[in-house]
């Protein structure tokens, strides 16, 4: 008989030390494999597995590419790695971002709900913006458990708020008593996941994450999700397709990156201050070459020029200026919605 022995854990902003208090205490014998995804930078160091594993009694490392499953330990998603589940085995891909994330929490429930149906546990903690939303509800529609970090305790409550604006989650609970609480779960029997069949969008959206389809697979798998948009996308500008989701407005671009229309205004956002801050450079670097006319000019007695590109200098300063000013004021929220301000 099955059990629910296939637990995956996403996290963001404050997540190390809520990660850190739940895994304390989790059982040395808890028949379940854990999966983590954390949102870290590209170039972290690497030293999550080691911090979580100081008072943890399971053992604790970076996923490897290919291994097998086993109870008893912990996966972690290394940094700038997709962490998917296929098939009682682990897989590490460098795939397009999904919410502006590598790893995406949201990739990895996809992949556990897709192999291990009502086998699997989601938990989604403290973090900001919602990914996890998207992999928490197929989690649900195939039978799993769902539970969320008790908004109100988590110090950054965005994520578990937006999975319970989603869907109705099973416990909604303090950190304190989750662990507990998975350890009584995975020693419980699950249905046969027939009753709970892989939705189209899940399968089709696991296949793009992984990565195995050539060029024209892969955007016939785009088109089918969805009907092109007038967006484009941030991380690469190509055409967004607007996904037919009655419940959650996503959009995918045909390379594979995707986005709920939170991560998606995120992302416009921080494509928009690299912009302005490069309008800014634009703008200095056309200041100091006017000046450096100038003198020149002047130099030479070529007074009517020497005047002309005074003015250009000028300009240019003042509309640097402005743009700089607009910029920081945007980063302390000072004018209106905080449009440069990332929660991570």
């Amino acid at each position: 008989m099955a059990t629910r022995d296939i637990i995956v854990l996403g996290a963001s902003a404050g997540g190390v030390q809520a990660l850190f208090t739940l895994l304390s205490d989790l059982p040395r014998d808890l028949p379940a494999a854990v999966f983590i995804v954390l949102h870290v930078s590209a170039n972290a160091p690497g030293l999550l597995p080691g911090i979580l594993g100081r008072e943890c009694k399971l053992e604790v490392a970076h996923a490897i590419d290919g291994e097998l499953i086993m109870r008893s330990r912990i996966y972690v998603a290394p940094p700038d790695q997709h962490l998917i589940i296929e098939d009682g085995s682990v897989r590490l891909v460098h795939g397009p971002k999904e919410n502006l994330h590598r790893p995406s929490i949201d990739t990895l429930f996809r992949s556990a709900a897709r192999w291990a149906g009502a086998r699997v546990i989601g938990v989604v903690l403290t973090g900001a913006l919602d990914d996890g939303k998207v992999g928490m509800r197929a989690v649900q529609q195939r039978g799993g458990i769902t539970i969320v970090q008790d908004p109100l305790e988590a110090p950054f409550p965005s994520m578990p708020m937006s999975v319970m604006q989603e869907i109705k989650v099973d416990y909604s609970l303090p950190l304190r008593e989750i662990a507990p609480l998975l350890n009584e779960l995975s020693h419980e029997a699950v249905d046969e996941e027939v009753r709970y069949p892989v939705r189209d969008d899940v399968e089709i959206e696991s296949r793009i994450a992984e990565q195995k389809m050539e060029a024209d697979e892969l955007i016939a798998s785009v088109e089918r999700l969805g009907k092109i948009s007038k967006l484009t996308c941030p991380d690469c500008h190509g055409a967004l397709w607007e996904i037919t989701d009655q419940d959650i407005l996503r959009y995918r671009c045909h390379v594979g990156h995707a986005f709920t229309a939170e991560a998606l205004n995120e992302g416009q956002s921080q494509m928009l201050e690299a912009a302005l801050w490069s309008a800014v450079r634009a703008l200095e670097e056309k200041m100091m070459l006017a000046q450096r006319i100038v003198d020149r000019a002047r130099k030479a007695n070529h007074h009517r020029v020497a005047i002309m590109f005074e003015r250009r200098a000028r300009e240019a300063e003042e509309n640097s200026s402005l743009l700089r000013q607009l910029l920081l004021s945007g980063e302390k929220g000072d004018i209106g919605e905080p449009v440069f301000q990332s929660e991570d």
